[in-house]
C-alpha cells in the first residue's frame, strides 16, 4: 500500500495555491491595475481630505471628501485651461512646421567636416525612421511614451471609475483596516500585520506625493528654463517631462532624448539645452529627489534598475510605473519578518523589555 508523506502533500498543495493565485492575478491583471491607480489616487488626495475633514465637524468623512473632490476637479479644470490649450497649440504648431526643420537640419552643415556630416546624416536617417514607423504625426508620436501608461484608463468609462474607486478606499479606509486584522487572532501575528500596514501605507503615502512633486518641479524648470531662453515649445517640452518623471529612471531618459530632438528639429542651441538637462538631472537625482522620498524607498540603484526593466517585460509601462513601489514593500516585508524572527529568538525577558 503506498502511503503519502502528510508534509509533503502539505507543501504540494502550498505551491499549487500559490501558482493558482499568481494565475489569477494574470488573469485579473487589467482590473488590478485600474484599482491600484484608484488606490494611488486616493494617496495623492489623502493629506487634502484629512485636512478638510479636522476642519469640518462631523460623524462621516463625506462632507470633507466631497469638498476635496471638488477642489480637485476645479484645479484640473482651471490648469487645463490655462496650460492644456496652450500645450496644445505648441504641439499643433510644432507638428505643421517639423517637416520643414526637419528637412533643414539634415542639410549639411557649413562649415563641418564631412565625418561630422556623415554623422548627422545617419542622425537623422534614424530619427526619419522612428517618426515613419508612427504613421508621420509627431503629435501623437511625442506624447506617446508619457501616456502609454495611463492607456489603460484611456476610456471615459475608466476616467470616472477610478476617482469612484479612490473615494470609497478613503472613505473606508479604517473599515478595510480593522476587518483586515479582524481575519487574524490577537497575538504577535496581528501587532506584525499592524505594523506591516503601517509601513506600507507610510511608504504609499510618502512615495505618490514624492512622485508628483517631482513631476511638478521638471514640468516648472523645464518650462521656466526653455520659455527664458527662448527655446521653441517651452511649454510642450515641460509637460513631456512632466509626465515622463512618472516612470521611473527611463522616463527622465526618455524626456531628455525627446527635448533634445525636438530642440535639435527647431534650430535652439543644443548645448545649452544639454546643458540644461544635465544639471537639472543633478539637481533633481542628488538634491530634490532624496528630500522628497526621505527614507521611504531604500533601494539600491541596481536593485531598481532591475526592477524597472523586469516590469517592462512583464506588464509593459504598468510594469515599469509600479516596480519601484512593488519592490519597496517587498523590502519592508522582507525586513519585518526578519525583525520578527531575531525578537522571537530573543530570551523572555529581554523580548519582554524590548516591546
Amino acid at each position: 500500500m503506498l502511503w503519502i508523506d502528510r508534509r509533503a502533500a502539505r507543501y504540494a498543495w502550498t505551491a499549487a495555491l500559490v501558482v493558482l493565485a499568481f494565475y489569477l492575478v494574470y488573469l485579473l491583471r487589467r482590473t488590478l491595475f485600474i484599482f491600484i491607480l484608484a488606490l494611488l489616487f486616493a494617496y495623492l488626495l489623502a493629506p487634502l481630505v484629512n485636512l478638510l475633514d479636522r476642519a469640518i465637524p462631523g460623524r462621516t468623512r463625506t462632507p470633507a471628501l466631497a469638498l476635496a473632490y471638488i477642489i480637485f476637479v476645479g484645479c484640473v479644470v482651471f490648469l487645463g485651461a490655462q496650460v492644456g490649450s496652450r500645450v496644445a497649440a505648441q504641439a499643433t504648431a510644432f507638428e505643421k512646421v517639423f517637416p520643414a526643420m526637419f528637412a533643414k537640419w539634415e542639410s549639411p552643415a557649413p562649415g563641418a567636416t564631412p565625418e561630422a556630416n556623415s554623422i548627422r546624416a545617419q542622425i537623422v536617417e534614424k530619427l526619419r525612421e522612428a517618426v515613419g514607423e508612427r504613421s508621420g504625426s509627431v503629435l501623437t508620436w511625442l506624447p506617446e511614451a508619457s501616456l502609454k501608461f495611463v492607456s489603460v484608463a484611456g476610456d471615459l468609462l475608466y476616467v470616472v471609475i477610478i476617482p469612484i474607486l479612490a473615494f470609497f478606499f478613503l472613505k473606508d479606509s479604517r473599515a478595510i483596516r480593522d476587518s483586515i486584522l479582524d481575519l487574524v487572532d490577537e497575538g504577535p501575528q496581528r501587532v506584525f500585520i499592524d505594523d506591516l500596514m503601517a509601513d506600507i501605507n507610510l511608504l504609499l503615502a510618502h512615495y505618490m506625493r514624492a512622485l508628483v512633486l517631482l513631476a511638478l518641479c521638471a514640468f516648472l524648470a523645464y518650462s521656466l528654463f526653455f520659455s527664458v531662453l527662448g527655446v521653441p515649445y517651452g511649454l510642450l517640452l515641460g509637460v513631456l517631462g512632466g509626465l515622463l518623471e512618472f516612470i521611473p529612471m527611463l522616463g527622465p531618459l526618455a524626456a531628455g532624448v525627446l527635448i533634445v530632438i525636438v530642440a535639435a528639429v527647431s534650430g535652439a542651441n543644443l548645448l545649452v539645452v544639454i546643458l540644461i538637462l544635465l544639471a537639472y538631472r543633478v539637481f533633481q537625482d542628488y538634491i530634490v529627489s532624496p528630500h522628497l522620498m526621505g527614507r521611504g524607498v531604500q533601494l539600491h540603484p541596481l536593485v531598481m534598475l532591475f526592477g524597472v526593466f523586469a516590469g517592462a517585460e512583464i506588464a509593459g509601462i504598468p510594469g515599469t510605473f509600479l516596480s519601484v513601489p512593488v519592490l519597496a514593500m517587498a523590502r519592508i516585508v522582507y525586513v519585518r519578518i526578519r525583525k520578527a524572527r531575531l525578537v522571537s529568538r530573543l530570551p523572555g525577558p529581554v523580548a519582554f523589555s524590548g516591546t
